[in-house]
């Protein structure tokens, strides 16, 4: 069974960046004040147990992906999506009260694709790779980038998807 993801379109796609649009998805989402490598850590063993049934009603979700991971200048936000079947309404109230579950609404971002390590160092890289690329083509960004994840810890580093996305400006193409 393919693991669930949220709904886009594909608007453009260049060299190094897709532009998409996404429907609105609701992710559950907890702060963690760990360092880029241990934060991870953290943040998937509070929000797995969400999934794995500490809610109300001890109800277990099925995985998706991708684990979205986002650095404001302050702790690090990591977000599970939630399956689409789900409303705000139909979640399971999450008894760990650092889990706030989230609206996200329909946005236009660029993602660049890569496959590799998870290391800071992989994803500085193509951070700037993305950021530079939409510099040059002069689009405008909003927000901070994310750091999206697709595949389980023990998939082999090589075969890995990963993404950093970013809200971007987008006027309508004619």
């Amino acid at each position: 069974m393919a693991t669930e993801e949220p709904a886009y379109e594909v608007l453009l796609e260049t060299k190094h960046y897709d532009v998409r649009r996404y429907e609105p998805y609701i992710v559950a989402a907890v702060d963690v004040d760990d360092d880029f490598k241990g934060a991870g850590s953290s943040a998937f063993r509070v929000l797995a147990g969400y999934i794995f049934g500490d809610n109300e009603p001890q109800q277990k979700m099925n995985m998706t992906a991708p684990v979205e991971s986002e650095d404001r200048n302050g702790p690090f936000t990591y977000s599970f999506v939630m399956e689409r079947k789900y409303t705000m309404a139909t979640l399971p109230e999450p008894t760990n009260p650092d889990i706030r579950l989230v609206q996200r609404p329909e946005r236009v971002m660029a993602v660049h694709r890569y496959s590799g390590t998870w290391s800071e160092e992989r994803y500085a890289e193509h951070e700037k790779i993305l950021l530079e690329a939409l510099a040059i083509d002069r689009v405008r960004t909003k927000g901070a980038p994310v750091f999206a994840r697709y595949n389980a810890p023990f998939t082999p580093w090589f075969l890995r998807r990963n993404e950093i996305m970013i809200e971007i400006e987008w006027q309508e193409q004619e």
